[in-house]
């Protein structure tokens, strides 16, 4: 099938250029960017006012799947990621059972293969059961296909047991994704530790509960040369620590989440648990320090942290709800406003933290809109406002503080393999 998308202006962070084209695709793949190209396509997506970008990538989503499914599907999960302009999503391994080895990265690949909308590659566990006690079977999930590996949700708190992953991750060469936590530290805490937290009598979760983390793992990463990267970095320390570590010529990259780039905890509204994820909303200070890192390049990638829950489980409060918001619905949305149209980032910018720099990490031959790549396109209208309703969500997950926020920058369609995945104009995913 011929797809054509015309009128649109072609953002290509592979070598950051940006014009006014057409996109031909063919056989999943783009065959030629040029303008006015006069064909008869099968299929035409009439692009213009809008932005052709390469398909997100989000390194850090939850599917919940298997096991938790009332939560979220591979399928609501694929679904929501198109709908957000995702055309590759890695999902993180704490599910039940916990993604230890290669029967169940099979079982989510599968199941996401058949539904056939975004590409879903699963990350696997560091440890068996994310015990923390002996490491999983790594070598089977890299033959399985993993892209990564992940104790997301926790850290790893056996040093030498890590450092003998980050070892394997060397030999496998795919990277560590870390999620920075000394559980240790936490103490019961749901919210950031801090004066307007304290107001409300909620117990507090410091910032050196991540730094300190951060501090050892980017160590044993030098000492391994494993590729390291940080999850949902919340600290302005972090952001220090990560800049530092570049310098040094240590393989550590980061990515930041819109609600840490956006929100303080001073935002929380009382008891209200859409406010509650991990690591916390965090200071002003931390939110600035974030937003410089990532117009510094120090801070590479924008994920979402995608982390549905249910209304019943999220009605209960900030105490007794689990962490996590959901957000591939809304992160295109939320850079383009919150830090694009600000002057905090390019489009450019925004192209190589949500599609490009991914790309590099994960090891895929993605993230560019070039003759001859795969045809993975989102059609992004970056003036179109509207107002975020959790209702519209194609995720099983409503939670996030960002209903009612009015923002701009809609995706109009997306493009997966070369076929149309998404397109707003019908509301409808295919």
């Amino acid at each position: 099938m011929l797809l054509l998308i015309k009128n649109g202006t072609v953002i290509n962070p592979g070598d950051r250029t940006e014009m006014k084209a057409d996109v031909l695709v063919e056989h999943g793949l783009i065959q030629k960017i040029a303008p006015g190209q006069a064909i008869k396509a099968d299929r035409t997506i009439d692009a213009e006012g809008c932005y052709v970008m390469p398909g997100f990538i989000d390194m850090h989503v939850h599917l919940r799947d298997p096991g938790m499914e009332h939560k979220e599907t591979v399928e609501t999960g694929v679904r929501a990621a198109v709908r957000g302009g995702f055309t590759t999503v890695v999902a993180m391994p704490n599910t039940k059972p916990v993604v230890d080895n290669a029967d169940v990265v099979n079982y989510v690949h599968n199941k996401a293969k058949n539904i056939g909308l975004a590409q879903v590659l699963q990350a696997g566990a560091v440890t068996k059961g994310q015990r923390g006690e002996t490491l999983s079977d790594i070598e089977g999930m890299v033959e399985a296909g993993i892209p990564a590996i992940s104790e997301d949700g926790k850290s790893v708190m056996n040093a030498q047991l890590y450092r003998e992953a980050m070892t394997l991750a060397v030999k496998y060469d795919i990277p560590v994704l870390a999620h920075c936590e000394d559980i240790n530290m936490v103490n019961g805490g749901v919210v950031n530790a801090d004066e307007s937290t304290e107001k409300m009598r909620l117990k507090g979760i410091s910032n050196a509960v991540e730094d300190v983390i951060v501090a050892r793992d980017i160590t044993l990463a030098k000492e391994t040369g494993a590729a390291l990267h940080l999850c949902h970095c919340s600290t302005k320390d972090s952001v220090k620590m990560i800049g530092l570590a570049k310098q040094e010529g240590i393989r550590v990259t980061a990515e930041a989440c819109p609600h840490h780039f956006i929100l303080t905890s001073s935002d929380i509204k009382e008891n209200d648990a859409n406010y509650k994820m991990n690591p916390p909303l965090r200071t002003r200070e931390d939110v600035e320090a974030l937003r410089e890192g990532l117009k510094a390049d120090i801070i590479d990638v924008i994920a979402t942290d995608h982390a549905p829950h249910t209304a019943i489980e999220k009605g209960v409060g900030i105490r007794k709800a689990p962490f996590g918001i959901v957000g591939l619905e809304t992160a295109a949305a939320l850079t383009m406003t919150e830090l694009v149209d600000k002057g905090w980032i390019t489009i450019m910018q925004m192209a190589e933290k949500m599609s490009y720099n991914p790309a590099k990490i994960l090891g895929l031959d993605k993230g560019a809109v070039e003759e001859g790549k795969a045809a993975d396109l989102v059609v992004f209208d970056a003036g179109k406002e509207y107002t975020i309703d959790p209702k519209e969500f194609c995720s099983r997950g409503k939670n996030t503080p960002f209903a009612g926020w009015k923002v701009k920058g809609m995706v109009m369609a997306t493009v997966v393999g070369g076929k149309v995945a998404f397109e707003r104009q019908k509301e409808e995913t295919l």
